[in-house]
């Protein structure tokens, strides 16, 4: 798939159909998440994947619109890793570059996957440290649950001329 094309066409799917997510295109789309750009080159990111169903299972209590990981057969959680970072602050950016690129390689790869955000919301930040274990200094950012797509995407046309401005407001 062209990039632009990728990028044009990747939707937001939250309805999956049956089928595991073999362990290789895992890690295909793992390496595509951490080819993302960072402050200083200092990838301050961890990545949990998570396939264990009752854990999956486990996170809409702690994230309302988080529904449809009950559906998919595994999720990675984006988090930032405060003690890897060399510019306070820039990890979010970071991780959200990295959050785009696994929703890319998803949809390239004929995968759907859904941003689902945790940070900055504190209850849901708290939530996923004490389900996963997180230590302080690593904060989950996002979750993508990844399945085969039960739903249909496509193109939309999205461009807004109102929204670009040249030299100034």
């Amino acid at each position: 798939m062209e990039v632009l094309d990728a990028i044009m066409t990747r939707r937001s799917i939250r309805k999956f159909k049956e089928g595991a997510i073999p362990d290789k295109t895992v890690e295909l789309l793992l390496a595509a998440a951490m080819s993302a750009p960072s402050a200083g080159n200092a990838q301050p990111w961890q990545f949990i994947v998570i396939d264990d169903r009752r854990v999956l299972d486990a996170i809409p209590t702690i994230h309302p619109y988080a529904g449809m990981v009950k559906e998919a057969p595994l999720a990675v959680l984006v988090c930032g890793d405060l003690s890897c970072e060399k510019y306070k602050g820039f990890w979010v950016q970071d991780c959200s570059a990295a959050v785009q690129n696994l929703l890319l390689a998803a949809h390239g790869l004929g995968l759907g996957a859904v941003w689902t955000g945790f940070y900055p919301m504190e209850e849901r930040v708290t939530g996923m440290r004490k389900l996963l274990g997180l230590p302080e200094h690593v904060i989950p950012l996002a979750l993508v649950p990844l399945g085969h797509p039960d739903q249909p995407s496509g193109r939309q046309d999205r461009f807004r001329k109102d929204r670009i401005h040249r030299n100034g407001w």
